[in-house]
C-alpha cells in the first residue's frame, strides 16, 4: 500500500516526487510509502527547447530533463520507488484507497496524483467523469483538464500539470507539481502548513 502514487514522469510528476522525496526526514512524512510510475512516452518534453527558463542553461532539452530528472531522484531519494515500463489502464476508488492498474500490475495507494498530458487521448478508465475542454488552450487543439479546485480533484485523488488546467509551459508544470506535493506534506502533517527547503 503506497500513501502516495504519483502517475506520469514528466515535469509535473517528478517535481512532485522529488518535492515529497526531499521531505521523507520529516517526522510527519518519515514513514511514508511513494511511488512513482514514470511513463513518458507522450510527454511533452520528448521534444522540448528550452531557452526560457530561469535556473537551466539555454538549449537544454526536455528529453535530458526527463533523464535526469529520474537520476535526481533515484540519487537523492532513492525512497521514493520508480516503476518504470508500466501504463496506467485504469483508476479504481475503493472505501478509503485507490486501486491502480497497468498493463502489467496493480498497485493500492491511499493518494494519487495524475500528472499526465493534457491531450484528448488520455484513456485512463476511472477518469470519465471529469474530463472536460481545457479552459486554458486553444479549442482547435482538442485539449483537456480533469476538472478539480486546487490540484484536488476529489478526497485523495489530485492532478498536476496542464492536465489540472494551467498553460503549458515548463515552469509552471513544475510549479504545479510541487504545489501539489506540498499539499500532500500539509495532509501529512495534520493540516499544518508544510513545504521543504534545503539551505546553504
Amino acid at each position: 500500500m503506497f500513501d502516495a502514487l504519483i502517475i506520469g514522469g514528466g515535469a509535473a510528476g517528478l517535481s512532485c516526487a522529488l518535492v515529497l522525496g526531499s521531505a521523507q526526514n520529516k517526522p510527519y512524512a518519515q514513514d511514508k510509502k511513494i511511488g512513482i510510475i514514470v511513463h513518458q512516452r507522450t510527454s511533452h518534453l520528448q521534444s522540448a527547447l528550452f531557452n526560457n527558463v530561469l535556473g537551466l542553461k539555454p538549449g537544454t532539452t526536455g528529453q535530458s530533463i526527463l533523464e535526469e530528472g529520474k537520476s535526481q531522484l533515484a540519487n537523492l531519494y532513492s525512497s521514493v520507488l520508480q516503476i518504470k515500463g508500466e501504463k496506467v489502464m485504469e483508476i479504481r476508488r475503493e472505501e478509503d484507497h485507490f486501486i491502480i492498474i497497468t498493463n502489467k500490475a496493480s498497485y493500492s495507494s491511499k493518494l494519487v496524483v495524475v500528472a499526465v498530458g493534457y491531450t484528448n487521448l488520455i484513456n485512463i478508465k476511472g477518469l470519465e467523469d471529469y474530463i472536460e475542454p481545457h479552459p486554458r488552450a486553444v479549442a482547435a487543439k482538442e485539449r483537456i483538464w480533469l476538472k478539480n479546485t486546487d490540484h484536488l480533484i476529489e478526497n485523495g485523488l489530485y492532478v498536476a500539470g496542464s492536465l489540472a488546467g494551467w498553460r503549458s509551459q515548463f515552469a509552471i508544470a513544475t510549479g504545479s507539481g510541487a504545489q501539489v506535493a506540498t499539499d500532500i506534506l500539509t495532509l501529512w502533517n495534520d493540516g499544518i502548513d508544510s513545504q521543504v527547503h534545503d539551505k546553504i
